[in-house]
Parts: structure tokens; C-alpha cells; sequence
């Protein structure tokens, strides 16, 4: 069995694979897929005509669940074989509920499930993210309507013309926010360069904000696997501009999801504020993923 490391190159192939399937879990969009392939160690394979995914850290090896229309229980059942020939344990990562009922039908009730909340996407309904009606969401519509008083204000889609003021914008806000020792927060800024920079080539859409000329708010998104869904990848705006990140967050909503019923803004990978700040906004659900491992006999030998 033979793993590659995803490339731009491989979009193509990535793309025909996976969207035979249908998920509104963002762990498979080829966007992701590609620009985090450094910073998880993750590769992929062909089996039978399933995408399946490789990542390994220092816990061990873990596999996606099989994408495609191929046999899933056989292409399950290589990998398994995979890992005992390896003498790995046999480990899933990003198993939603809809992938566990699949699993048990095929497998019965071999296998064990944790989930991490830490790991779970925010799902919201597009007309909230869009109208943001209601008590609840009172504080983001005054947050917008002090922007708006504010600033001379203007949106544009993500282009050729208007790439390098964003890249520069990135640059800016990793300066004003960045400590050097926040790592992840460091590789986050690289995979959100690395999104403007290739974003024709990955498929990405992208949105800008502009206040009194000056880009305060760029995001960056594509459609999920789920044709009902579209996913956010990136967000990103200055804190110190009022209203800032409620308005790139409507405005993006509002030109480049017409047409789709929910929107994926990711996990918040249990840090404290993101968490607080994507709770803020209401989520329809919680697209809970976990870890599936095989049960454990109680045997001793």
C-alpha cells in the first residue's frame, strides 16, 4: 500500500475522488487537505476507488474514512490488514456519526468511538450568518452598524488586482497579533498565505473588506462535499477595527453563499477565545468528529 503527499498537482485527482462522496465535515476538502499536508504529516491513497488519508504524530498513525464509491468495508478491511502487517494499531480520525452508523452496519459493533468537542465543526444556518435577526445576535448587528457609521466602507471578491494588498493585510495583522512563540498560530498564518497566494489554483473563493480604502478583513472559503454547505477556511481582520470581523463575516456570507443552506466555519481546537467568539454566532449544530478504535477484548495473553 503505497501513500503519497498531497500536492497541488494532485487537485485534480483529489477532486474527482472525493466528490463522489457527500460530507459537511470540512476534514475533506481538498483545500485543507493540501495546504495542512506539512504541519500533519498527511498523505493519501487510491484503494479500489476511495480517497483515504494518512496522518501521523507522535501518538501514532491514523487513517480517514474511506471517500468515493468504491467497496468501503474492503477498503477498511486493507488498511486493518495494513496495520497488522505493520504492527500499528488500527486507528480513524474525523469519524462523524454518520460515518459511525455506516461502519456498524458493515462491521457490527467491533469498533469504539471517542469524540472530541475540541474537533467539532460549527455548523450554521446561511440566512442567520446572513440576516442576523433575532436578540441573540443583537450585539453583531450594532457591532456592523458602528462599522458602517464609521468608515466609508466597501466588499470585493478575492482577484488578481487586489491578491497582493491581501497578502500584505495578512502580514500586517501576523505582525499586531503573532507572538513568536505561538506556533500554531504561526502555521495558521502560513496555510492562510499560502490560501491567497494559490487561491485559482486550489478552487478557494475570497471576499475583502475595505475601510476608508484600506483592507481590514479578508476570508477565504470553498464548497463542502455536501452541496448544501459551503466551508470557511480563513477569516481574518484587524480587532481593533469596530465591527470588523462581524462585517467580513456577513459580507462574505451574503455575496459568495447564495444558493447554499449551511455554512462549516471549522473547529475552534479548544482554544478559549475562538470558541467564545464562534459560540457568539449561534450554531444550527455541532458536527462532532472522533477516534475510532477497535475494542478492546479485556483478554490477557
Amino acid at each position: 500500500m503505497e501513500f503519497k503527499t498531497p500536492t497541488l498537482e494532485d487537485k485534480k485527482e483529489l477532486d474527482y475522488y472525493l466528490q463522489q462522496d457527500s460530507t459537511r465535515s470540512c476534514d475533506f476538502n481538498p483545500a485543507n487537505i493540501i495546504l495542512w499536508n506539512q504541519f500533519y504529516q498527511c498523505q493519501y491513497t487510491i484503494l479500489d476507488g476511495l480517497f483515504v488519508a494518512k496522518e501521523e504524530d507522535e501518538d501514532g498513525i491514523y487513517f480517514s474514512y474511506p471517500m468515493g464509491k468504491g467497496d468501503k468495508k474492503k477498503a477498511i478491511e486493507m488498511l486493518m490488514q495494513y496495520c497488522e502487517e505493520q504492527g500499528i494499531p488500527f486507528i480513524m480520525y474525523g469519524i462523524t456519526h454518520e460515518m459511525e452508523e455506516q461502519i456498524k452496519d458493515m462491521f457490527g459493533d467491533i469498533f469504539e468511538i471517542e469524540y472530541d468537542r475540541d474537533e467539532a465543526d460549527y455548523i450554521y444556518e446561511r440566512e442567520s450568518l446572513a440576516t442576523l435577526r433575532g436578540k441573540k445576535l443583537h450585539g453583531k448587528r450594532n457591532h456592523i452598524n458602528r462599522f458602517k457609521e464609521n468608515h466609508e466602507w466597501s466588499y470585493e471578491r478575492l482577484n488578481d488586482e487586489n491578491q497582493l494588498e491581501a497578502l500584505a493585510m495578512l502580514m500586517e495583522w501576523k505582525m499586531q497579533n503573532c507572538a513568536p512563540e505561538d506556533l500554531d498560530k504561526h502555521e495558521e498564518i502560513c496555510v492562510s498565505k499560502n490560501s491567497l497566494i494559490y487561491y485559482k489554483e486550489l478552487g478557494l473563493v475570497g471576499g475583502i473588506l475595505r475601510a476608508d480604502g484600506k483592507i481590514v478583513g479578508l476570508s477565504l472559503g470553498e464548497p463542502a462535499l455536501n452541496p448544501d454547505t459551503f466551508v470557511v477556511h480563513i477569516e481574518k481582520a484587524f480587532p481593533d477595527v469596530q465591527g470588523a470581523y462581524p462585517m467580513i463575516n456577513q459580507q462574505f456570507v451574503l455575496h459568495e453563499m447564495e444558493g447554499f443552506q449551511y455554512v462549516n466555519r471549522e473547529e475552534d481546537l479548544g482554544e478559549e477565545g475562538l470558541r467564545k467568539a464562534k459560540m457568539s454566532y449561534r450554531p444550527a449544530q455541532m458536527l462532532e468528529k472522533g477516534i475510532l478504535r477497535l475494542k478492546q477484548t479485556g483478554l490477557n495473553v
